[in-house]
């Protein structure tokens, strides 16, 4: 295992939440760093840009009062994730507010970017960068990213093509810092299979759309557990960049998901004022393992059910 000290003594699993937008707030990454994963939001979540600070202040504060409480439990660290796109107008901004607060982990997306290392460093930040392919992968690994994130096929949200055993063994080759793999896991023995492959954590996103807390709408939720893979929809339409989708919703918004016309990558686009919010809102992203999600359920009861599947996995492998 390759998961710093200060990462791996304070889980329960090895998992990384993934950020997901508009989802993801401090109520979810509360709960899911108090049930022993690594909590995550976006940035860009925290709307208006000052809210930010109020977020992480709060997270702190609240994780450090129920660590106090309860010093026999595992409590995780939290991660921000910073859009390194340069219609990103609070990138940097966003970032200082990170640094006051020492945010634990940086995740950044679409750009590895030297100066947020840099700023995540001063502190003893860690940097995970999301990657889809090996040049991605070994640019950021030149730039002194700590870990990568491999969103292969099947993830929800801007998934890569490449299949979870192609990409990983590639980066194992060229890398043996922590890495993070992601692609259709929604369950504890996707988990334990991950760090049998060589990953060291698990990236679940789709899996805490569908809980208590989720900053999501209920019938959001609800197509969730209804969904299976073959409801799933892969195009770069909403973003600009390829994404999973749920069929019904983009069938909801009036669109045929199977005639859908592609977008043009260039137009994208993260400023504050010219955000996708909508698209997100009405379109909803998700991974192909929906189909491994049976019900709703709280972030805690979750966790819980993930555990169980994974030491059940573990002991059936030893036996």
């Amino acid at each position: 295992m390759t998961i710093p000290a200060s990462l791996k003594d304070k889980l329960n699993l090895p998992v990384l939440c993934s950020p997901m937008f508009i989802i993801s707030n401090p109520k979810v990454v509360i709960e899911q760093c108090k049930a022993g994963i690594i909590g995550s939001f976006p940035a860009l979540n925290a709307r208006p840009a000052e809210k930010l600070d109020e977020w992480l202040s709060e997270i702190k504060q609240t994780l450090a009062k129920y660590q106090t409480e309860n010093p026999d439990l595992k409590v995780a660290p939290f991660a921000v994730n910073q859009i390194c796109h340069p219609t990103n107008e609070r990138l940097q901004a966003d970032m200082d507010v990170c640094v006051k607060h020492e945010v634990p982990i940086i995740i950044t997306s679409l750009q590895a970017n030297a100066e947020i290392i840099k700023k995540a460093h001063s502190y003893g930040g860690l940097v995970f960068h999301d990657v889809t392919n090996i040049r991605h992968a070994k640019k950021a690994i030149s730039m002194g990213v700590d870990g990568l994130i491999l969103v292969t096929a099947g993830a929800g949200g801007h998934a890569g093509t490449l299949n979870p055993f192609a990409l990983l063994s590639e980066i194992r080759e060229i890398f043996d810092g922590p890495v993070v793999l992601g692609g259709a896991i929604t369950k504890g023995n996707h988990v334990l299979a991950a760090q049998v492959m060589g990953a060291d954590l698990a990236y679940m996103g789709t899996r805490f759309i569908a809980t208590e807390e989720a900053n999501a709408d209920q019938a959001y939720k609800a197509m969730i557990v209804e969904s299976s893979a073959s409801d799933i929809v892969y195009t770069n339409l909403f973003t600009g960049v390829h994404g999973n989708y749920l069929r019904g919703s983009i069938e909801n918004a009036g669109l045929d998901p199977d005639d859908l016309p592609a977008s043009d990558k260039s137009k994208m686009s993260f400023g504050s004022g010219t955000s996708k919010a909508k698209a997100w809102r009405d379109i909803w992203g998700a991974g192909q393992g929906v189909g491994g999600i049976s019900k709703l359920m709280s972030i805690a009861d979750a966790v819980l059910q993930l555990h169980d599947e994974y030491d059940t996995a573990k002991q059936g492998i030893v036996h």
